[in-house]
């Protein structure tokens, strides 16, 4: 059974595309390697396209004829979203309208979205569950969030069933080492922090220490990325089986400052990481916590990897490769 997966070479995409073979689907990539890489393609063929590009979105439709497609490919940089949201807007709405309208003539009725707590915006109770209002504070965030209402409006009027499943920080790497995280430019914590203890960068900067926390830092949610994958076919399957359309958190449940971070990253490497300290950064919340009972009701999704030390572990392994 064929998948189409749009942003497949890059670092959840490529993730899911083996949970997915795992799971004896055969993932068809999707993806114009703008920020994917063509050797995280591993599990099935790879269709070099942009969503912008209406014809290779249909062709590709017609060539594979997918049961289902699961939709990744998106610009992720909320501060690039903030200088240049023509670039966001394009790509992410324009790119996904276009593939959702090529699913509906090919009659494609299945869809897994890859979405964020980012529409979130900024917490309104400690932990964040499906029930807060979406109040995006960024245009990544609110590109994210009309491909959701778009998703609705495509549901009631020609059938396309979706689910979306809204992440908070995706962290770690494929327990085998296979495939890893890789941004240019990177941004995210966790692989920052080992570019540190590796001796890579000039080290890390903590910004802001006077939040309300307990050591002052930053806190967030790191889920491991193989557990975002099998939340993936879980909710594939749901959807083979009738499920309607809905949304879900995935996050642990749990937030690590950024200090408790860095210190899980020297136990684990055994490396010492130059930190420096500086003010906060616009638009930082305090704390990013979710709530994610309601995939773990619904869907019988559990994290299999949610201590901090075993996430930053699996990353450690992927960057010493």
């Amino acid at each position: 059974m064929h998948i189409l997966v749009t942003g497949g070479a890059g670092y959840i995409g490529s993730h899911a595309c083996k949970a997915l073979s795992q799971a004896g689907f055969t993932p068809v990539v999707f993806d114009n390697l703008v920020y994917g890489h063509r050797e995280a393609v591993k599990w099935g063929p790879l269709v070099v396209g942009d969503l912008l590009d209406s014809q290779a979105v249909a062709q590709a439709l017609e060539l594979y004829r997918p049961q289902a497609v699961m939709h990744f490919a998106a610009y992720a940089y909320v501060g690039e979203s903030v200088s240049d949201p023509l670039k966001y807007y394009r790509n992410n709405v324009v790119g996904s309208l276009n593939l959702f309208e090529a699913m509906n003539k090919a009659g494609v009725d299945k869809l897994i979205f890859s979405s964020t707590c980012a529409t979130y915006g900024l917490p309104e109770t400690e932990l964040i569950s499906e029930s807060q209002t979406q109040n995006p504070i960024n245009p990544y965030g609110r590109s994210k969030l009309i491909v959701e209402q778009i998703l609705r409006d495509f549901d009631h009027a020609y059938q396309l069933r979706s689910i979306c499943l809204r992440y908070f920080n995706a962290a770690g790497a494929d327990i085998a080492a296979e495939i890893g995280e890789s941004h240019d430019p990177e941004t995210h914590l966790i692989p920052l922090v080992l570019d540190a203890a590796a001796g890579k960068g000039p080290g890390i900067n903590v910004y802001g220490t006077d939040y309300n926390t307990p050591d002052g830092s930053c806190i967030r949610d790191y889920v491991h990325v193989s557990d975002l994958a099998g939340a993936h076919v879980l909710a594939l399957q749901a959807l083979l089986n009738g499920a309607n359309s809905c949304a879900y958190n995935l996050g642990n449940g749990r937030g690590y400052s950024v200090k408790e971070v860095i210190a899980a990253a020297k136990s684990v490497t055994g490396k010492e990481i130059p930190v420096s300290y500086g003010a906060r950064r616009a638009g930082d919340p305090a704390s990013l916590v979710g709530d994610a009972s309601l995939i773990k009701n619904a869907l019988g999704w559990t994290p299999r990897f949610a201590d901090l030390s075993d996430i930053i572990a699996s990353a450690w392994r992927w960057h010493q490769r």
